[in-house]
């Protein structure tokens, strides 16, 4: 098996273990998740060059923006603040 083509499970793995952390309560946990969520796109977007799948490519840029947004508004409120006046 190649090595690229099986870098779609670990991608899948880490998607749903983050989809799971980013439904948690705890605001710690949602951070780690859009993080861990971060990992997958970089894998998804390995895997799909390797395949030739532009679609997903595009798919996981568009995610990983939302994904940036989701860290960026789960920081802690004094360094939003901080961020507005900058």
């Amino acid at each position: 098996m190649d090595v690229l083509n099986f870098l779609q499970w670990p991608a899948m793995v880490i998607s749903v273990l983050a989809a799971w952390l980013v439904a948690a309560q705890s605001k710690r946990r949602r951070q780690h998740g859009f993080w861990w969520f971060l990992a997958s796109n970089v894998l998804w977007i390995i895997w799909g060059w390797h395949d030739r799948a532009w679609a997903l490519i595009v798919l996981q840029v568009a995610l990983a923006a939302l994904n940036i947004r989701g860290v960026r508004k789960n920081e802690p409120a004094a360094t939003n603040a901080e961020r507005r006046t900058a």
